[in-house]
């Protein structure tokens, strides 16, 4: 019995991620880059994607988010939230030649489990693009971030 208790109560130290760490990993997708987060377990996470379409697009995106704990041992976590992004676009598709900015709002939906410092993550970001003209299109992916 002493041994079972034992074992629960390091599982459930496994699944946390320390109050107030920071992880950083990489997320592939549309688009794929570096991924971080300021992990806050009481309050709102900050979010940070630094990313590059391959094709002609660097932005960074943002999102303040929070999370709903879906099993006891707050292993497995839905997360959603606002944000906002900043970018330079290659419009001309010449040589890395940023040749114009964009900016929009964005949000973040998604699952993560978390296992030791380890998360494992898919998300989906919807992003509506406010300057140099407004529209609509849909981004996200899977990802892997480790928490210091």
């Amino acid at each position: 019995m002493a041994l079972f208790i034992c074992l629960s109560f390091s599982i459930s130290a496994q699944a946390q991620r320390p109050e107030k760490a920071f992880g950083i990993g990489f997320q592939a997708g549309n688009p794929s880059g570096l991924a971080m987060q300021f992990f806050r377990d009481h309050g709102v996470s900050t979010d940070i994607l630094l990313a590059y379409n391959l094709e002609d697009f660097l932005f960074l995106n943002m999102h303040a988010l929070w999370q709903t704990h879906l099993d006891q041992k707050n292993m497995t976590h839905l997360f959603y939230g606002p944000g906002g992004f900043i970018g330079l676009r290659d419009v001309d598709n010449s040589e890395n030649n940023f040749d114009e900015f964009e900016a929009g709002l964005s949000g973040n939906v998604g699952l993560n489990l978390i296992v030791k410092r380890v998360e494992f993550f898919g998300q989906v970001t919807p992003r509506f693009t406010l300057i140099p003209d407004t529209k609509f299109n849909w981004g996200g992916g899977v990802g892997i971030r480790f928490y210091i």
